[in-house]
């Protein structure tokens, strides 16, 4: 129903044609498997639920109602589909008295004159037949028609909504009458909505005479293709305890969400970490997991599945066929990286259970580590520890989850405007309409040229207050000091829409001129737009008002938003028409643009996308706008799709080609430069741009990357730092070829490179040379890091040549030497045990810190009694310090204080094991 929430809202635009629509029948790809409607645990478990499925809607708006809905539903299911009026049970809602709410005895009365016996007409609370889109907003009665599968003359009434899978709800009628408030209270909508929905799935089910939507030809496809590939009998429908192992219930599970994973890949939606993609990625794993586990089939059977998925829903979704192959190219590198991490994972837990103290709960940190960082799932874990009798510390770990569920929400930063002001209510928009108030006009916005020199002049506005806005309820009047909306006859203000920032500014009342009042942000609602004002004095309906527009920040946005255009255009030119917009967002700051691209954009293509930019700007082309009908911007060749939300007519920015000629038949124009339809505001002149440069390129996840660019003055200072910090790279990389045999001297240029890395990672400057820099850096650091060890095994070698000769092949040696880093110590104690294989060594070094740090190797043929590790943790504890290694080789450090006791533990420890 998203698409037609701003008509349930009253927020859709008067000149849309969305605010036409008075009837409509539809049908729409759905996936439930999140959110407040959330099917996924459920799917596989019973016959009937689905993560994706198709819904026929049908909808009426401020048109028909209860009767008419109920009716219409009747005779289709009994008259045309001819379904067995007896197998038929309806529902309808019973009342809340708490909410205050009576039984809705007007659509059992409907039920009743259709001839629907009343045994089959029966009363549900709240949960069951009250249905609401969210915490806020529309929602009403509704009332499910249910249907019995076994049949036969008998009375099922006891079993509809009992989650019986005899007896399913086919289809759902929901009368959206009442708006839930923020305080929780019920109102009853200016317009009431009818709003139904019934599953494809189910209703084939019923006209096909089955007892499952997986024994349709819908699924039995897929159902023998899952089983052509694996190991398991083949699927039996069976449910329960008598599902021996889960075997049908992970045919469902693979079936269903293979089918879910086609659709979703195929409208751009792939598995990544939050939001649809997080879900899309748990549904994917969750295959995996049944596929491997339960029917246990080789790595590939969900992708394999595709062409059988593509040859049944194919006809209806032509786009299936287009990306069959994408498909599956994604579902194999998702399935290998969850099964890697499968891997990676079993070895964790292995380890970290081998470390525990008997008797103890497994880490929560680590299975947090688990679960959110490889995508390890929790029942997974449970089963894991549970077989080898340990279980999960779960207080700790849900502290953790909550945690981390407060840090992701976040919630309004400080200082930021709030929407409460700016976002009218369902009733107060219904009273401007009702009250014939008219829309803003905010075409002043637009009004502005180019002076003589050059620069932006914008034209002054004189408007009328209409009415505010304040604590969702319309006034004629706000007292000062309060913060409200105010909703003008007309404005030069620019309201938040299209991807661009709202304008900022300030008003003044006529004759008032040393009074301003300050505008923090400016929102569209329904034609209003709205103001949201700190009110310093009294503000009246009626008040005469001049307003001021932030120049230096709407021209900011205004070259950001055209830059973006100009940015569209390239990066189609450069990567290939297919590259699709997927977002956009235009501060006074930078501009964002995310979009489909089908790998890594390459340092080159980065380059090439800002010189066909630069050379738009160096053209000065003319910026070109028209407003046009909706039906003839429709027939504009290579423009982006155009959907029922736009006003009517639509406006369009053509950059060098006048719009005239775009519109012209046969015209390839919109294909040779950037045409796109928007309502945000624009330069005149690309020049005006001055310059651009990319500073981040990422993939969002795989198929869609994120650029995001600075203009102008910003872009000429990315590009003057990024130049600053080459030299800066340029002279390290000439210091590092330089001879040097001073293991402190690379250290601290080791040091330096790493800090260089750092700036260069977070430093605003141009992407193809962060990431030319981000190269030579990484083989800089791979450059010290070799010779720093080189240097280390050279001295090592030096001082281990010293002790050999000290201590002539003693199979023990435990002795003090100066060394400047563990690294070195190790080494030394490498070298030894290596020129002395039957020796086994432990060195002590003092540091001017107080710390002494501890190396050791044993010797193998004093194995198994000897161990490195004990020995370590024998002598550092002397020290009040730490160790830990391997019965080979082992570390550890501790105080100086306890030094000369810790030699001598060291000696005692190796006299008692050899």
């Amino acid at each position: 129903m998203n698409q037609f929430k701003p008509i349930f809202l009253g927020t859709v635009h008067p000149r849309s044609e969305l605010a036409q629509y008075r009837r409509v029948v539809n049908s729409q790809k759905c996936v439930r498997a999140g959110g407040k409607h959330n099917d996924l645990e459920d799917v596989g478990r019973d016959t009937y639920h689905h993560t994706f499925f198709e819904m026929l809607g049908n909808w009426s708006f401020g048109d028909y109602f209860k009767e008419e809905a109920c009716s219409m539903a009747w005779e289709l299911l009994t008259e045309v589909y001819e379904i067995p009026r007896d197998r038929l049970y309806v529902t309808y809602f019973g009342g809340d008295p708490s909410l205050g709410l009576s039984a809705d005895e007007e659509c059992r009365d409907v039920w009743l004159h259709l001839g629907v016996p009343a045994s089959h007409v029966l009363p549900f609370p709240l949960k069951d037949n009250f249905w609401e889109m969210g915490d806020t907003g529309p929602c009403g009665p509704c009332t499910e028609i249910h249907y019995d599968h076994v049949g036969g003359g008998r009375n099922a009434a006891a079993l509809v909504n009992q989650g019986s899978p005899d007896v399913v709800e086919i289809w759902n009628l929901v009368f959206m009458q009442y708006s839930r408030e923020v305080e929780g209270n019920l109102l009853p909508l200016p317009q009431y909505h009818v709003d139904t929905g019934m599953g494809l799935e189910r209703l084939v089910t019923v006209l096909q005479n089955k007892r499952s939507s997986y024994d349709t030809d819908l699924f039995t496809p897929i159902l023998d293709a899952i089983h052509k590939v694996c190991r398991a009998p083949r699927y039996q429908g069976l449910v329960g305890n008598a599902d021996v192992g889960r075997v049908n219930m992970a045919y469902r599970v693979v079936a269903d969400h293979v089918r879910t994973l086609c659709v979703c890949i195929t409208d751009g939606i792939y598995p990544g970490f939050s939001g649809a993609e997080l879900v899309l990625r748990r549904i994917l794993r969750r295959a995996v997991r049944f596929c491997s586990e339960v029917l246990q089939a080789p790595p590939g059977l969900l992708a394999s599945l595709v062409p059988t998925v593509v040859e049944v829903l194919g006809d209806a979704y032509p786009e299936l066929r287009r990306n069959a192959n994408l498909i599956k190219d994604i579902i194999n590198e998702n399935e290998a990286a969850f099964l890697s991490s499968l891997e990676r994972g079993r070895c964790i837990i292995e380890r970290t259970v081998q470390q525990m103290e008997p008797s103890t709960n497994f880490p929560a940190e680590v299975a947090w580590s688990l679960y959110g960082n490889l995508g390890f799932p929790l029942d997974l874990i449970d089963l894991m520890l549970e077989e080898k009798g340990i279980s999960l510390d779960s207080a700790a770990f849900n502290k953790l989850a909550l945690e981390d569920a407060k840090r992701k929400s976040g919630g309004p930063q400080a200082g930021q405007p709030g929407t409460a002001n700016t976002r009218l209510d369902v009733h107060s928009l219904a009273w401007l309409q009702g009250s014939s108030v008219p829309a803003t006009d905010d075409s002043p916005k637009y009004a502005y040229t180019l002076g003589q020199h050059g620069q932006y002049e914008f034209s002054p506005c004189q408007a009328t207050v209409l009415m505010l806005y304040k604590d969702q309820s319309l006034h004629k009047e706000v007292g000062g000091g309060q913060r409200c909306g105010v909703i003008l006859d007309r404005t030069n203000f620019y309201a938040e829409q299209g991807g661009q920032d709202s304008d900022q500014g300030y008003m003044i009342r006529l004759g008032q001129q040393d009074v301003l009042f300050p505008v923090e942000s400016v929102h569209l609602c329904g034609g209003y737009v709205i103001h949201e004002v700190t009110a310093v004095e009294t503000l009246r309906a009626g008040d005469q008002m001049q307003l001021f527009v932030d120049e230096a920040q709407r021209l900011a946005c205004m070259r950001n938003h055209t830059a973006t255009h100009l940015l569209s255009f390239a990066l189609r030119r450069v990567l290939g028409d297919s590259t699709e917009q997927r977002g956009s967002h235009v501060t006074a700051q930078q501009l964002r643009f995310d979009f489909d691209t089908k790998g890594h954009v390459t340092v080159e293509q980065l380059q090439q996308v800002e010189q066909v930019v630069q050379d738009l700007i160096q053209k000065n082309e003319v910026v070109h706008v028209a407003e046009v009908p909706l039906t003839l911007a429709r027939r504009v060749q290579g423009l982006r799709a155009v959907d029922e939300g736009y006003p009517d007519p639509v406006r369009i920015v053509s950059l060098g080609v006048p719009v005239e000629n775009v519109l012209t038949c046969d015209s390839k124009a919109a294909m040779q430069t950037s045409v796109e339809l928007c309502c945000g505001t624009h330069l005149l002149q690309t020049g005006s741009v001055e310059d651009l440069a990319i500073i981040s390129e990422r993939q969002l996840v795989k198929g869609i990357s994120r650029v995001i660019a600075v203009t102008g003055g910003r872009a000429k200072e990315a590009r003057e730092v990024g130049q600053c910090l080459a030299v800066e790279v340029d002279s390290v990389s000439l210091r590092m070829k330089q001879r040097i045999t001073s293991i402190s001297e690379m250290q601290n240029l080791s040091k330096e490179v790493g800090q260089l890395t750092k700036v260069v990672a977070s430093t605003a400057m141009p992407q193809w040379q962060r990431k030319d820099l981000q190269t030579i850096l990484k083989a800089l650091q791979r450059t010290a890091n070799t010779t720093i060890k080189k240097l280390e095994l050279q001295q090592a070698e030096k001082v281990a040549q010293v002790l050999l000769a000290k201590y002539c092949n003693q199979p023990v040696i435990i002795d003090t030497i100066p060394a400047d880093s563990l690294s070195i110590l190790m080494k030394v104690v490498n070298q030894l045990c290596d020129k002395s294989p039957g020796t086994s060594v432990l060195l002590l070094s003092p540091q001017t810190s107080g710390e002494v740090l501890c190396a050791c190797q044993v010797s193998k043929s004093c194995l198994p009694g000897f161990s490195a590790a004990d020995w370590a943790m024998a002598v550092c504890t002397q020290m009040e310090g730490k160790a830990g290694g391997s019965p080979i080789v082992a570390k550890g450090s501790g105080n100086a204080k306890g030094m000369q006791g810790a030699l001598t533990t060291a000696l005692e420890f190796a006299q008692s094991k050899l």
